[in-house]
């Protein structure tokens, strides 16, 4: 009996040590064998040594850098131009109805073309301005001079005080392609939606819109362009400007027509501005307006543009030209819009002496006009 519980107690001992060396053995397989057996089969990864890091509101986040855009697409078009793109705030003196002073603001959009911040916007945005102030897209906002201004395409270029700043490529409106995208970039509200990205597509090449006697041949969009975008890029997909963005037609019946100056037209005028601060213009002196014009006045026309008015001591009229004639033909081209006429004149120089044939009482005259410089305004 005695034995009995002796050989009892020894088997429980036996027992309990395999179950211990079992439990220790098991410990040490869970722990060492899977990181030596992992090591050895193939196209397993290591498992990481590093704990997931949660971030929380408040907590220090440094996100993973952000993949560019494909080019060809609004998102790159973005990242390219819109480091060059800028807010201009026109600040003006007004009068009211007792001839008191008060102060106003207006604001627009600009494009930075030269690293020494030359920044090229629209004549409009700055007109009248008795100071400028331009926000950059990081951050800064620095006084703005304007170099010079042409009211004739509404353009102007403005400059900053700074250096190695952001530049803005500028494309070829004449490849462009109706239905390719179009991409806006612009304050549309002022500073407070700073660059603002809107986008569409090329509607069409080549208008040609009238605003007072002038004619403006303009790319056609519809990409949002909204107040504020004035003076602000059009960008194709690789972020080349392509025209800046210059107006829009406001209507309850009309969705979607903005229009832009063609970028080939605008590069011109830029190099003009900043080497004169003015851009040197043929001129005739007259005001006309066309045929279909004319028949809401009474006045009937078969052909050429009706003179309205003739500016005095001016090139036309210093020639014998008056009111009340019908010009059909200016140098070796016939006219018989108003954009017509003015595309003949601007292709000769100031001081040139060109001849303008003209329709008075059913008899053609000739008359020989020495071109003057266009005033300014």
């Amino acid at each position: 009996m005695h034995r009995h519980r002796q050989n009892r107690r020894l088997w429980i001992s036996h027992l309990l040590a395999g179950l211990i060396g079992a439990l220790i053995g098991g410990l040490l397989v869970v722990a060492v064998v899977p990181e030596y057996i992992i090591g050895q089969i193939p196209y397993v990864a290591q498992p990481s040594t590093h704990a997931l890091q949660v971030y929380t509101s408040g907590a220090e986040y440094d996100p993973a850098p952000v993949t560019p855009a494909e080019q060809g697409t609004i998102a790159y078009a973005a990242e390219v131009a819109g480091p060059a793109v800028v807010g201009i705030v026109a600040k003006t003196t007004s009068y009211d109805m007792f001839r008191r002073a008060f102060a106003s603001a207006s604001s627009g959009s600009g494009v930075i073309f030269h690293e020494d911040g030359y920044i090229v916007t629209n004549n409009h945005v700055v007109e009248n301005a008795a100071e400028l102030l331009v926000s950059l897209a990081d951050g800064r906002v620095l006084a703005g001079t304007i170099v010079g201004t042409d009211a004739f395409t509404d353009l102007a270029v403005v400059k900053v005080d700074a250096e190695a700043l952001p530049v803005a490529v500028f494309g070829d409106s004449g490849a462009l392609r109706v239905g390719e995208v179009a991409v806006a970039i612009g304050n549309p509200l002022g500073l407070d939606f700073a660059s603002t990205v809107t986008a569409g597509i090329i509607s069409g090449l080549n208008r040609q819109i009238q605003q007072g006697e002038r004619t403006f041949t303009l790319l056609q969009t519809d990409a949002a362009i909204n107040p504020g975008n004035s003076g602000g890029p059009l960008c194709n997909g690789f972020g080349q400007v392509v025209g800046i963005n210059t107006i829009k037609f406001a209507s309850t019946e009309i969705e979607g027509m903005g229009f832009a100056i063609p970028i080939n037209l605008v590069g011109p005028i830029v190099n003009e501005l900043v080497a004169r601060g003015r851009v040197v213009r043929p001129w005739l002196g007259v005001q006309i307006i066309d045929g279909s014009s004319a028949t809401r006045y009474g006045i009937s026309i078969e052909r050429g543009v009706f003179v309205v008015g003739v500016v005095n001591q001016g090139p036309a009229a210093n020639a014998g030209i008056r009111e009340s004639d019908v010009i059909v033909q200016v140098g070796d081209q016939t006219v018989s819009t108003v954009a017509q006429f003015t595309a003949a004149v601007q292709t000769h120089a100031v001081g040139e002496r060109i001849a303008v044939k003209v329709l008075r009482r059913g008899s053609e005259i000739r008359f020989m006009v020495t071109l003057t410089e266009m005033p300014p305004g």
